[in-house]
């Protein structure tokens, strides 16, 4: 990978043969939690301005009509986000030369206050072609990190690094787009929220011409999701309402295996919106999309059977990948993903993708394979965890097209969240799981341990994996925030040091970002004592005395569990008077002492944890989430609305 400075530039067919379309992502880790960046691209004429209102793709509007941009969405990394843009810079129109890409951010929250913020942009076999490193970020709101434009027949990169301290409003303004920045967008009806045409799918419609309108809103829009009816007419709460895809008769992994690859292909041929979200994921141009599955194919002088194939079609081309399922705990095997790579490359197919329970870090494929194999053919990974997150997005919270679409979403949603059908996401912390628990009991775990990493990294999965439910569930982003220096060692230091805090305490944690929550949110299990503390610290209303500040939390807090620890702080002190809810019920004054005035609250939850390794009812990861549940649920939400400035 080429890493660039600021104000150079490379030209993308130096750096790569691929053909097909190039994905940027835009990077940050949060170490304050204060809040997201929004991502958008701007397709500029040679004046460096927009032809239209259509040119500017951002959250409102995320796909060109012509398919050849697309935010792909944000993503929690092993140490913050990314936001991702595909661009199929071969179909871009002959009008447009440039290709701006920017990110912003809201209410107060600079890209100084963000650090690894770069972008890094990929190939369409996921190859990492050029890093850029932005370090200089100070009080801007809005960032332009780049541009790709036009020079003698190709494309060419170029690292831009320049802020605004306008915000998108600013920076939009500059390339001709005029911004009305208001509070919200008006609601709109999910069946009227229709997704960009998508290329060569139907008959296109005679254009209607309407008047451009006078400006363009980059207040978020709500999108008005319809309700299902309530009725129901069963006679017994026993009775099963039928589905679409049933879990009865599963009885082998190869049956799981088979109908969730159906399952799952099917519906994204059905619902283009849902297709479209997964394979752009991996570079797949916006086309008309079909799927197949059990497809033989020749290899050796026997015959593979990948379990489904996509492809997609646009302008005369098919872009084609094979798919590898596996459900349950069943792994992916390096022969059988080795000898499809043969194919794909014998048969000039640009993909091959593995979907599991495993989630993939730090975009490395969870499968170690020769990489020879890896020169002409794309080798992909997709979690189920991930499928049903993009799933739920589009159904609880973005809206579909029509309802026809919302309900084949519902039950393919139904179907992979049933225990039977083996495709539930990360479950297992692993082998090296009760080794390292019963070390930590006997005192005898050391520096060296040759389970810790493993069980960091299975930490490291877990939370990425509660990240993603956790925001399906909310509709707002959540992802892991990490607190170290600039240009740190990334992935190996993240680890590193949860191996020392297992060694040196018996503890791990990790603090994840939650929008409309006051600060971080904190994870932390002890496997020592056998408990899991979420906490989080939440700023004072500003009253005159101490005391009512207190009784001012304590009403918030009428609902919440009375084990909760509740701790008054000063500004700059790490601790303070502490005591527990049901005693600050009575006596609030527990948490005044002095003329001390207190700044901030800090609230901490412990809940059991379990010890074995899955997901049952002593298991650790099932522990994990219901404690982060029952926090979000009795105390995140309950000071939700003065966090928000609804107080």
């Amino acid at each position: 990978m080429q890493q660039m400075r600021k104000g150079s530039n490379v030209e993308l067919s130096s750096l790569t043969e691929a053909e097909g379309p190039v994905t940027a992502a835009l990077r940050w880790t949060d170490p304050t939690g204060a809040g997201e960046a929004d991502v958008a691209a701007l397709l500029l004429d040679a004046s460096g301005r927009v032809r239209g209102d259509a040119d500017f793709v951002f959250y409102n509007q995320p796909a060109h009509p012509d398919g050849t941009v697309q935010l792909l969405g944000k993503s929690p990394t092993g140490g913050g986000s990314e936001d991702r843009v595909l661009l199929d810079l071969a179909a871009m129109p002959a009008g447009v030369e440039r290709v701006v890409l920017t990110a912003s951010r809201y209410a107060g929250a600079t890209f100084g206050d963000l650090d690894d913020l770069g972008l890094t942009l990929y190939d369409s076999s996921g190859a990492a072609l050029l890093g850029f490193d932005i370090g200089d970020a100070a009080s801007e709101t809005a960032f332009v990190f780049g541009e790709l434009y036009r020079r003698g027949g190709g494309w060419r990169f170029r690292a831009v690094g320049q802020g605004y301290a306008s915000g998108l409003a600013g920076l939009a303004g500059d390339f001709g787009i005029s911004v009305d920045d208001g509070e919200e967008a008006p609601a709109i009806p999910a069946a009227e929220a229709e997704p960009a045409p998508e290329a060569g799918v139907g008959a296109a419609a005679a254009p209607v011409k309407e008047p451009r309108p006078a400006r363009v809103r980059t207040a978020k829009r709500r999108v008005t999701l319809p309700k299902a009816p309530k009725v129901d007419l069963a006679d017994h709460p026993a009775w099963q309402g039928a589905r679409l895809f049933p879990v009865s008769g599963l009885r082998s992994d190869h049956e799981r295996e088979a109908r969730a690859t159906s399952t799952l292909l099917a519906v994204m041929a059905q619902v283009p919106e849902f297709g479209r979200r997964l394979t752009a994921r991996f570079n797949a141009p916006a086309g008309t999309l079909q799927t197949f599955v059990e497809t033989p194919f020749k290899h050796g002088e026997g015959k593979v059977r990948p379990d489904g194939v996509i492809r997609v079609a646009r302008a005369g081309r098919i872009w084609t990948a094979l798919v590898e399922t596996k459900t349950g705990g069943s792994p992916l095997k390096a022969d059988q993903v080795e000898a499809y790579l043969d194919v794909a490359a014998r048969n000039g197919y640009e993909t091959v993708i593995t979907l599991s329970n495993d989630l993939a870090l730090d975009g490395e494929h969870p499968l170690t394979v020769d990489r020879r194999k890896l020169r002409k053919v794309a080798l992909r990974h997709l979690s189920w965890a991930e499928v049903a997150h993009e799933a739920h997005m589009l159904c609880h919270h973005h809206g579909l097209a029509g309802q026809s679409h919302a309900w084949l979403l519902g039950e393919l949603l139904h179907y992979l969240r049933h225990d039977n059908a083996g495709c539930q996401g990360f479950q297992d912390m692993g082998q090296a799981w009760v080794p390292l628990r019963n070390a930590i009991t006997a005192g005898t775990l050391r520096p060296g341990d040759r389970y810790a990493p493993r069980v960091a990294e299975s930490w490291e999965r877990l939370v990425r994996q509660l990240c993603l439910r956790l925001s399906g569930e909310t509709g707002l982003g959540v992802a892991p925030v990490t607190r170290r220096r600039r240009g740190g060692g990334g992935a190996e230091e993240r680890r590193a040091a949860v191996v020392a805090s297992l060694v040196e305490t018996g503890r791990m944690s990790a603090e994840v970002r939650m929008a409309n929550a006051a600060g971080p949110v904190r994870i932390e299990a002890d496997l020592r004592t056998g408990q899991i503390e979420t906490s989080v610290e939440v700023p004072a209303a500003e009253r005159a005395r101490s005391l009512t500040r207190v009784q001012w939390l304590l009403r918030r807090l009428a609902d919440a569990p009375p084990e909760l620890r509740v701790e008054a702080l000063a500004d700059g002190s790490a601790e303070g008077p502490c005591d527990l809810l049901k005693n600050l019920r009575s006596e609030p004054g527990l948490l005044v002492r002095g003329g001390v005035e207190i700044s901030s609250f800090r609230l901490a939850l412990p809940t059991g944890m379990g010890t074995r390794r899955g997901t049952d009812e002593a298991g650790f990861v099932r522990s994990v989430d219901l404690a982060v549940d029952r926090f979000h649920r009795d105390v995140l939400r309950a000071i939700e609305d003065s966090v928000a400035g609804k107080d």
